[in-house]
């Protein structure tokens, strides 16, 4: 009996440990909200509630759109025009990059990595290094847009910002990646190969425009053309009618991070230690945007972008500092870790050889896009 109970003991332990492996920013989030709370009681005004419904209409209509495969549908039918490996890196590159400005750079990777995987497996054709440009491509493309990602989703909600001032921040980060990109691409080999896969057929077209006409409408609430509750009501009126299931097929969890974010960052920020510390080390635009760029190594940059958030007004180093953040560690920008995820479930073997390739080529954009912005933007005295 007392066997019996071990046993089962060990298998809740091994759930709970796999269960905090499986999301590990999640788990850090939650036991920093829980801390913070010993400290400090948490308040509602914490939760910045534009953020949390816009994402939740986002990931709602992202999943609708994965489940009727537009995306796949898209991709496949111009990678069917290739006839070498550049060309289809290239594509699958730039698909990566261009995407991921709508449906958020981790939706991008999750589609296009294992489209890419499996050219690779039907080729016999090595792809890391399309699989890693893949995954700087979706981080700097998400860049350009509000809802490319969860850190602009953030700044552009919690500062108020209109859409030319967004656009006209971020933009020199747009285009010096993309030519960054382009350089890198000219690297790649063009050895021949022909890619050949079964073109999707999309089987509901008119549910396709009617998701279609929830995400504009959810962009316009984004923008502030219309409020967000309008957004939401009308997201779960589209749901509750097309596909209830979608409810229970989105990630949660990012959602509940984003929640404990929000109490730890509310709760120290109102120790007087932390916002003393904050207040003199985030004293002009270049400390903001070489703080944020810092710390999103190391705690990656949504996480940053909360944290900083609190204690400056000045919302543009910020957002620069924060994208340009997603680069370099593989945990800046947890979108990365999706993409390395993806790779060695194919090639177990090759984990630390994708890791030291990923660190070369993500610092080698890091340190580009941390200093040409920067020089261009003093010059042009905007900082």
């Amino acid at each position: 009996m007392k066997e019996t109970v071990l046993v089962q003991h060990k298998k809740r332990t091994r759930l709970d440990l796999s269960f905090i492996k499986k999301d590990i920013v999640f788990t850090v989030s939650l036991v920093l909200a829980t801390g913070s709370c010993l400290f400090q009681i948490p308040k509602i005004e914490y939760l910045s509630f534009p953020v949390l419904i816009s994402l939740f209409n986002l990931m709602l209509v992202i999943k609708a759109f994965e489940e009727l495969r537009i995306l796949d549908k898209f991709a496949i039918s111009i990678l069917n025009k290739c006839n070498n490996r550049k060309s289809v890196s290239a594509i699958l590159i730039l698909l990566c990059f261009f995407s991921s400005m709508l449906v958020t750079n981790d939706v991008a990777l999750l589609t296009f990595v294992p489209l890419t995987l499996v050219i690779s497996r039907k080729t016999k054709t090595p792809l890391m290094e399309t699989i890693i440009l893949q995954t700087i491509a979706a981080n700097i493309g998400s860049s350009l847009t509000p809802m490319g990602n969860p850190q602009n989703l953030f700044i552009y909600s919690y500062y108020g910002i209109t859409a030319m001032p967004f656009f006209a921040t971020v933009l020199l980060i747009a285009i010096l990646g993309i030519i960054s990109l382009y350089f890198f691409i000219q690297r790649l080999d063009k050895k021949e190969l022909k890619v050949e896969i079964p073109p999707i057929q999309v089987n509901d077209p008119k549910r396709t425009m009617v998701w279609g006409m929830v995400l504009v409408v959810i962009i316009a609430s984004i923008f502030g053309v219309i409020p967000y509750q309008v957004a939401l009501i009308i997201t779960l009126i589209t749901v509750a009618v097309l596909n209830r299931k979608l409810l229970f097929k989105i990630d949660y969890f990012l959602l509940l991070t984003f929640i404990c974010f929000f109490i730890f960052v509310g709760n120290i920020s109102n120790t007087n230690a932390v916002h003393t510390m904050a207040s003199a080390s985030l004293k002009d635009a270049d400390t903001i945007y070489f703080n944020s760029i810092l710390i999103s190594q190391f705690i990656s940059n949504v996480p940053a972008s909360i944290l900083l958030a609190e204690f400056t007004t000045n919302w543009k180093p910020l957002l620069l500092g924060v994208n340009i953040g997603g680069l370099g560690t593989i945990i800046a920008s947890m979108a990365s870790v999706i993409s390395y995820k993806l790779y060695i479930q194919t090639y177990p073997n090759d984990g630390k050889k994708y890791l030291l390739k990923f660190s070369i080529y993500n610092f080698s954009f890091l340190a580009f896009l941390t200093f040409i912005p920067y020089v261009i933007l003093k010059i042009l005295k905007i900082f």
